[in-house]
């Protein structure tokens, strides 16, 4: 009998944990649930974020979730790290599984190396952030977000950043930086508004309603960019101030993927100097945001506290998602 570790934590708890695995009962695969506990979400962002930094061996796991782990074949975990050090400890382990589409906490390579078959959950998010990515769009280009401030400034203000007049979604060219599950429902959501709809994709080489063309005609085209590529030591500052000096000035920036996928100072700069017209952010550099972050100095900026994927769907589905594709591919 094959005996897994389900590593849960204050996102995917015990009981998501255990109904999204039931069905692993109908292979023979017994669940063994321990929860890597944190005193509250920050400290949990904390240590993701430091993850995300420096690596899945930044962190280590607590004593109580590595004892017998020499007894488990599978591990199934979201955020908490496997390691060079826990693969070797796992002696009879044979494959990790990832509640996410990211495996930053894993020893990919190492485990690979040693015969250990790692999966992911890619599109786990593509409804809580595409979703999300949407209402960034329109409360950027619309005053969503500026005209409730200044309402509760008592402020009667109709003139922003971007005009009196602000831009419409119809007729308007979406730039996608990135086409996979995420960045095609972005485009699936924004195709009633009757948008024109370009997509830059490396990756890419399916059919498509939109329009896929190189990131530098994407750059000079679109009036509204949005980042949904995966960051990678390749796309890390993939776009930067070369881009934003080609945009449109009336060309606004939304990311709700990696902060890593855009060289943040440069983003600064751009709006500082107007050459773009504005920007929404939900993913930063440094997470939680400094006090004396400039972001919080710009007019024509919105940003949010990395929420694009906080949804009860995103986290309760996961572990069935994942399920569905280890019987899928592995099984």
């Amino acid at each position: 009998m094959i005996k897994c570790l389900a590593i849960a934590d204050l996102f995917i708890d015990r009981e998501m944990m255990e109904e999204g695995l039931k069905d692993l009962a109908t292979k023979g695969i017994s669940v063994d649930i321990k929860e890597w506990r944190h005193s509250d979400l920050d400290s949990l962002q904390k240590d993701n974020i430091k993850i995300e930094k420096h690596g899945c061996d930044a962190v280590e796991l607590p004593e109580y979730l590595l004892e017998n782990i020499e007894e488990y074949q599978w591990i199934i975990t979201q955020f908490a790290p496997i390691g060079k050090k826990v693969i070797e400890r796992a002696e009879n382990l044979e494959l990790v599984g990832v509640l996410r589409a990211g495996t930053e906490n894993v020893a990919v390579s190492y485990a690979e190396e040693k015969g250990i078959a790692v999966y992911n959950t890619p599109g786990r998010s593509k409804t809580s952030v595409s979703e999300f990515t949407v209402g960034l769009i329109l409360t950027e280009i619309r005053n969503i977000a500026r005209g409730n401030q200044k309402l509760r400034e008592h402020q009667w203000q109709k003139y922003y950043p971007n005009g009196l007049l602000a831009p419409e979604l119809k007729e308007s060219t979406i730039g996608l930086i990135g086409y996979g599950e995420i960045g095609q429902r972005v485009a699936h959501l924004l195709r009633p508004f009757g948008c024109n709809i370009l997509f830059f994709d490396d990756y890419f080489d399916g059919t498509s309603p939109d329009t896929q063309v190189s990131l530098e005609e994407l750059v000079e085209k679109a009036d509204i960019f949005s980042m949904h590529y995966r960051l990678t030591p390749q796309t890390k500052h993939m776009i930067n101030e070369s881009h934003f000096k080609k945009m449109k000035p009336s060309a606004v920036f939304i990311n709700s993927a990696r902060a890593g996928l855009v060289n943040e100072q440069d983003l600064i700069q751009a709006l500082r100097n107007k050459e773009i017209t504005g920007a929404a952010v939900d993913v930063f550099e440094q997470e939680p945001l400094p006090a004396d972050h400039p972001y919080l100095t710009l007019d024509n900026l919105t940003i949010t506290p990395h929420i694009a994927g906080s949804t009860i769907g995103n986290f309760a589905n996961s572990p069935k998602i994942l399920v569905n594709r280890i019987f899928r591919e592995y099984l």
